[in-house]
């Protein structure tokens, strides 16, 4: 059965972020936030004015922000590092690698701005290899939430967990569902809509298109069950193979190149435990273009009627 879920509002996931972090400033003094050069973009400003002695703007310097960071932490501070996606990983992951996923640090590594959606700023600004970037790093745990709710609720338990985190994040106002008051459990998927027929475990901004396609597929029969895999790194193991067990097939979904990503440790988890048919939506080896963040996701074939077409598929090979 499909239930229905409530749409709160459209809000960006990005201005979770920020809600966020400035309640951590409120209840824990050791979090420190670092921005490169854009605070407004990164939502960060309302900390930046509450808490002046804890916000340290490094402009246009990111790997010397990930150096700062990680040597903040020997101090018990809680460092949040504030930039585009882009330039969280792909420029400074040399730093990240020996700073701090090499050393334990407990950096908070914060991107926005991640994939096709960042929309008009185009190719070189829509990092699509993020993910597979930052969870191939031993000892990085690696999270994308699906809406402003819960980026807020994955914002503040990060603060309270030991370790390097890569939380994923976004431009677009996207819809809003989730429960302003569900606990965000690190590394433990939500299985939002139960289902016989099809498994789609979804991430980021997917989560709302695989709830989009879930309603279409069963008015045409399909039952699918819709999960959303909001922590990457470390895998729910135990969730996917029980869900496939049932379904006997899987489509994943994701705004991530179709090479590293969510999809890719699926495959894994399903070849080792439980082979089944898999079907992929995602970028498919490609760079992005400049465009309206809607018709980059249709484009590229990530939208809810791909989500379809990729399910009909699956269930035909089972």
């Amino acid at each position: 059965m499909i239930k229905d879920i409530e749409v709160l509002e459209q809000k960006d996931t990005r201005s979770g972020f920020g809600a966020g972090l400035h309640e951590l400033g409120h209840e824990n003094k050791d979090v420190v936030a670092l921005c490169a050069d854009l605070t407004g973009s990164l939502k960060m400003n309302a900390f930046e004015n509450d808490f002046p002695d804890r916000f340290f703007q490094v402009g246009i310097a990111e790997a010397n922000m990930m150096g700062i960071a990680a040597g903040m932490t020997i101090g018990n501070k809680i460092p949040f590092t504030g930039t585009f996606a882009n330039f969280s990983t792909g420029r400074v992951y040399d730093q990240i690698r020996q700073s701090i996923a090499y050393s334990g640090k407990n950096v908070k590594i914060c991107a926005s701005h991640a994939g096709i959606t960042l929309g008009e700023d185009g190719a070189t600004h829509q990092i699509l290899e993020d993910i597979g970037l930052m969870k191939m790093l031993p000892n990085m745990t690696v999270i994308c939430p699906c809406d402003y709710n819960q980026t807020k609720a994955a914002t503040k338990a990060i603060a309270d967990y030991e370790g390097p985190v890569y939380l994923r994040f976004g431009r677009p106002k996207v819809p809003n569902f989730t429960s302003e008051s569900a606990d965000f459990v690190i590394g433990k998927a939500d299985v939002l809509q139960d289902g016989s027929d099809v498994t789609i475990v979804a991430t980021g901004h997917l989560v709302w298109k695989a709830l989009e396609a879930a309603k279409i597929l069963l008015a045409n029969g399909i039952t699918p069950e819709v999960i959303n895999y909001h922590t990457i790194k470390p895998f729910d193991t135990e969730t996917l193979i029980k869900s496939v067990k049932k379904t006997r097939c899987v489509v994943s979904c994701e705004e991530h190149q179709r090479n590293g990503g969510l999809g890719d440790s699926v495959a894994q988890v399903l070849s080792q435990h439980y082979p089944a048919p898999q079907e992929y939506v995602a970028v498919n080896d490609s760079f992005g273009e400049s465009g309206k963040p809607a018709e980059l996701m249709t484009k590229y074939g990530i939208d809810t009627p791909n989500i379809v077409d990729a399910v009909n598929k699956v269930v035909s090979r089972k």
